[in-house]
């Protein structure tokens, strides 16, 4: 067994939050251990006036992380399972999830609005072209602006660049003690979250049995399933950052349901659907709701995407 393990992390304070979670969960489970954080700054942390589509790579958020773990700089390294592409590079994978927090988008606005009273044409920041699109769909009206930064940054950014509200991942205010910031959680009917929101992962080397005996105390089954059904379904949609999808597994004793979205950017041609499945099965579960949404269209929201 390990005696030491290094974890890399992003250095935003979120990031150093979350990984401090997974670092105090090691030394609860293993009280000698001793635990050692590395920083690194990602390519999506340094370019910062870029709509993150645009910038094209998959990875944004984790590649340089990802380098340090195949060079046999870090042991493990923490992220946020919605940062990472649907194929890990070889050699590499992820093998422990905590138990999610809320997988949900937030509406941060003024005046505590919501969704439903914001005014007409109401300026609505977001990063995330998953959010714009359904966001549209629902209301055509909604301006969306990009908004790029750390979670701190985008709250300050509502009140300085003349926004009516932001839509955030839930789970990142709660983590930051920012909950009360909260406007509205918003319902999966309007906006099916992000692959993964909400759960943290450890990425690892596939052959390091010492880290993963580590991380077994910490995984939880739960989660694990319910992501591994959601990537299953963006990894056959082949999805990146220019493409809207989503996906949300819930688990209820044996069986799976699993919800998923395909958008084009402007959320004018929208596809929604849904399977249920076996936790035993959770790869298929995806990869069936996958195919179901390209055969109804969904090549097409992709070739016109491309």
């Amino acid at each position: 067994m390990a005696l030491s393990v290094r974890i890399g992390t992003r250095g935003s304070v979120l990031a150093l939050q979350q990984t401090q979670m997974v670092a105090d969960r090691l030394q609860a489970a293993w009280p000698a251990l001793a635990v050692e954080t590395i920083r690194y700054r990602t390519k999506g942390d340094r370019v910062l006036d870029v709509p993150l589509a645009r910038i094209g790579d998959k990875g944004l958020f984790v590649k340089e992380l990802e380098d340090a773990l195949l060079a046999g700089q870090i042991d493990l390294a923490v992220h946020s399972v919605k940062d990472l592409p649907s194929r890990l590079p070889e050699g590499l994978s992820i093998r422990m999830v905590l138990e999610r927090e809320d997988p949900r988008d937030a509406l941060v606005a003024r005046d505590g609005l919501v969704l439903a009273t914001l005014p007409e044409k109401a300026i609505i920041g977001t990063s995330s072209l998953r959010r714009r699109a359904q966001l549209l769909h629902w209301r055509p009206d909604l301006t969306i602006v990009p908004l790029r930064g750390n979670v701190d940054t985008r709250l300050r950014k509502l009140e300085t660049e003349g926004l009516d509200g932001i839509v955030i991942a839930a789970a990142g205010l709660e983590r930051m003690g920012w909950g009360a910031r909260i406007s509205e959680v918003i319902s999966p009917d309007i906006c099916l979250p992000a692959v993964g929101q909400g759960a943290l992962g450890a990425e690892v080397r596939a052959e390091d049995a010492a880290i993963q005996s580590l991380l077994q105390p910490l995984a939880c089954r739960t989660t694990e399933i319910a992501v591994r059904a959601e990537r299953a379904f963006l990894e056959r949609l082949q999805g990146g950052c220019q493409v809207p999808a989503a996906a949300f597994a819930t688990i209820a004793g044996q069986t799976i349901w699993l919800r998923g979205m395909l958008s084009s950017v402007d959320g004018a041609s929208l596809l929604r659907g849904e399977r249920y499945g076996t936790v035993e099965t959770p790869d298929r579960v995806g990869v069936a709701l996958a195919e179901a949404l390209l055969s109804r269209g969904g090549e097409a929201i992709l070739k016109n995407s491309g």
